[in-house]
């Protein structure tokens, strides 16, 4: 599941050409799975017009090249309206965000998809699970409900607690996508994950799919052989609980000339010896 990223221009508006110009990138190297408005895209810096804006580009883009899984979030009505407006867009499946909620409760997470997945009946619905005290038994009560809930974006760093929690909801009954993206990927999918999600395909798809083909083909030494040259980068974009996240990967398309390095509050553009060492990581991969 790639997570592109959301270009701007100098005047701090979505840029249109650079975006379409880095799905077709993507497109062109083999990505088959698109994920417009993930926290790579900076979902929560966008204003509701843009996340549209940024929806309808990447259907239009991948038209049947790839699969676009729209994240949508928010208050219910704002979700379950981009839900809509996604359906309406052409897209296959959403990817529901962790509520930003200082106050979740079991039900409460239920009630919440639930409506989202009621809303487009039509669409393959995907939780993003964050939360480490949600058991699996509330997923296998949220899919008994709703059958479009077809798979589950996992992203609680603990590869133990998710093969228990894929365990308890029903392994077989879902997708399960590893969302912490390469540095986890190997450790998830020994405990049954078949995908992961990637903020550096961006920049780098070849070594993304690189890892994917080697772990779905069970070659764990070619996969950590990627690992390790990730290893930095990604380090990088973990530090300081994530706050570089996606500042790392648009400096790295800035040293290649794909786009601005320009992200929103409350990210920030990083310090010039940080776009050094990006810089110095990205020579190292090639084009």
């Amino acid at each position: 599941m790639a997570i592109p990223v959301t270009p701007f221009a100098a005047d701090g508006s979505l840029d249109r050409p650079a975006h379409r110009a880095l799905l077709r990138r993507l497109l062109d190297t083999g990505i088959r799975t698109l994920t417009p408005n993930g926290n790579t895209g900076e979902f929560h810096a966008l204003s509701p017009g843009e996340r549209r804006a940024v929806t309808e580009l990447t259907v239009a883009e991948a038209g049947e090249r790839a699969t676009v899984v729209v994240g949508v979030g928010h208050d219910l009505a704002t979700a379950t309206a981009d839900a809509r407006h996604a359906a309406e867009a052409g897209a296959r499946l959403v990817m529901v965000h962790q509520p930003a909620h200082p106050y979740v409760s079991g039900a409460g997470w239920v009630a919440y998809h639930r409506a989202v997945a009621e809303a487009v009946p039509g669409l393959g619905v995907v939780p993003y699970v964050r939360d480490p005290r949600l058991p699996g038994s509330r997923l296998a009560e949220l899919a008994d409900v709703c059958p479009n809930v077809t798979g589950v974006k996992y992203a609680v760093p603990d590869a133990a607690r998710f093969a228990a929690f894929a365990r308890d909801a029903g392994a077989e009954r879902f997708v399960w996508v590893a969302g912490l993206a390469e540095p986890y990927a190997p450790a998830y999918f020994s405990a049954g994950a078949t995908g992961f999600t990637s903020g550096l395909v961006n920049v780098a798809p070849l070594l993304s799919l690189a890892m994917l083909g080697a772990l779905r083909a069970g070659d764990h030494g070619t996969a950590m052989a990627v690992w390790e040259r990730i290893r930095r980068f990604e380090e990088l974009r973990a530090a300081d609980g994530s706050a570089a996240n996606v500042s790392v990967v648009k400096e790295a398309l800035a040293v290649l000339g794909l786009c601005r390095r320009d992200v929103r509050p409350p990210s920030s553009v990083l310090p010039e010896p940080v776009r050094a060492e990006v810089a110095q990581i990205v020579a190292g991969w090639g084009r």
